[in-house]
């Protein structure tokens, strides 16, 4: 006797989808309440707690429809999908809002930058402030932080997966 296995398509998208909206969600409070330049700390934690509970519970679900069965690489599998999706969503949100809804979001980024490097550094001359704030513009342009963002996310989905699919793993009986 065969048993149906299920496959993860259905589960990133779904929990991707979910996880993606609900950050795009978390940047919209983050932007209506003018946190968007320098969140506080609470938004990263909040935004780490959704990471967590969608790609778990994306793998819980997995696991629920496959008979109760999962191996490590199928948890992985769910984990850096959801996460891909999400990151894609919310990479979407980040250049809506950094090339149309704020447009002068990176020059307002390079100001706080500035106020920060002075304020941590005050020994540092102008001209030092602004070769720092040059080479760290070449890595705050919308599409590289869509990237890092991909990145990022998949690689929390690969130790978020690893983690749950250590807890959660159930092999299949060996079928003669």
């Amino acid at each position: 006797m065969e048993t149906q296995q299920a496959t993860a398509r259905k589960f990133v998208l779904n929990y991707g989808l979910l996880l993606g909206v609900a950050l795009v969600v978390l940047g919209v409070i983050m932007y209506v309440t003018n946190n968007h330049i320098a969140p506080h700390w609470s938004f990263s934690i909040v935004t780490l707690a959704l990471l967590i509970a969608f790609m778990v519970y994306g793998i819980k679900a997995f696991k629920t429809e496959n008979a109760g069965f999962l191996s490590l690489g199928e948890a992985i599998k769910v984990a850096v999908g959801i996460g891909l999706i999400a990151a894609i969503i919310g990479g979407v949100w980040s250049i809506l809002l950094s090339t149309v809804i704020e447009p002068d979001y990176m020059l307002q980024m390079s100001e706080m930058q500035r106020e920060q490097m002075v304020e941590q550094f005050p020994n540092m001359t102008d001209a030092q402030i602004d070769d720092a704030l040059e080479m760290s513009a070449t890595f705050q342009s919308p599409w590289i932080i869509f990237a890092s963002g991909l990145v990022l996310y998949m690689l929390g989905g690969l130790i978020i997966g690893l983690i749950a699919g250590l807890i959660m793993k159930e092999n299949r009986p060996y079928e003669v």
